[in-house]
């Protein structure tokens, strides 16, 4: 917050400091002694602010919607289309259940398990799965309205740029909310919120 004034700053060695809309901005309010003292910059000093770590919940819509599916095309004798329909809605029920985004102050990691332990090397492009917010170029939401699968593009892994895929097994809202605090609004800027 800019602006403000400082009065009846005791202290044993300054003395009383009176003064009036002195452009300072306030970092902190403590109480000592029941007076209440905010400690400002006069000089305009940032103090960065950590961000607190954001790990969405789980989400098993698509999971039960697909294996549901599945169990229709069962139903229906076509297991030809049920078996890969079904195995798929498993997979993604087991990692929904293991499987966490952590954003943290600076970076977005992959985690398994809950004591959230290293997920390991990313198996498909080699590398830490954790990417710093910085080196995002872009993401999305597919599709804007109903997502399932979320897009990001980074250049950590590449310079040139390496291109992430996962299915939404988390909830939308949240994972959508900390993606646009933390990487920037999409260019579709979707979903839309109601």
């Amino acid at each position: 917050v800019f602006g403000g004034t400082i009065s009846k700053f005791n202290s044993s060695f300054y003395g009383n400091l009176v003064a009036h809309r002195l452009p300072i901005r306030r970092e902190s309010i403590h109480s000592f002694r029941n007076k209440s003292i905010t400690i400002s910059s006069l000089l305009g000093r940032r103090t960065k602010v950590k961000r607190e770590t954001v790990i969405p919940d789980p989400d098993y819509r698509i999971p039960i919607v697909l294996l549901g599916a599945s169990g229709l095309l069962v139903y229906s004798n076509n297991l030809a289309a049920a078996v890969p329909v079904g195995l798929l809605g498993l997979l993604l029920l087991v990692q929904a259940t293991r499987v966490r985004f952590v954003f943290d102050d600076e970076a977005l990691e992959v985690r398994v398990g809950s004591e959230l332990k290293e997920s390991g090397e990313n198996v498909f492009v080699g590398g830490k799965n954790r990417w710093k917010y910085s080196s995002f170029v872009n993401w999305e939401f597919w599709w804007p309205n109903f997502p399932i699968l979320v897009y990001f593009k980074e250049t950590q892994t590449k310079p040139e740029g390496q291109i992430h895929f996962f299915p939404i097994i988390f909830n939308g809202n949240q994972l959508y909310d900390v993606m646009v605090e933390r990487c920037g609004p999409s260019k579709t800027s979707g979903p839309k919120k109601k």
